[in-house]
């Protein structure tokens, strides 16, 4: 399997931290140098390892928005 390239462009939030010093969170990454796209996964704490994750691009993410908000007022 080829390395895989990032770059965490903006830590946008810490959503939970497991009890081995895991987090959860909200990033801006850039993958293999490409445009920076919008990232929920664990990382180590040092980020040099991850689970596994999803990555949104501003649109998939402004629907998550959407989809989220009408859940909560519902």
């Amino acid at each position: 399997m080829a390395d895989i390239k990032y770059e965490i462009v903006e830590t946008l939030a810490i959503l939970s931290e497991g009890s081995k010093g895991w987090k959860k969170e909200l990033n801006l990454i850039s993958w293999n140098g490409r445009e920076p796209k919008y990232d929920i996964r664990e990382w180590s704490e040092d980020h040099t390892k991850m689970g596994k994750g999803v990555t949104l691009t501003p649109s998939e993410l402004q629907l998550l928005k959407e989809t989220l908000v009408k859940i909560v007022v519902e």
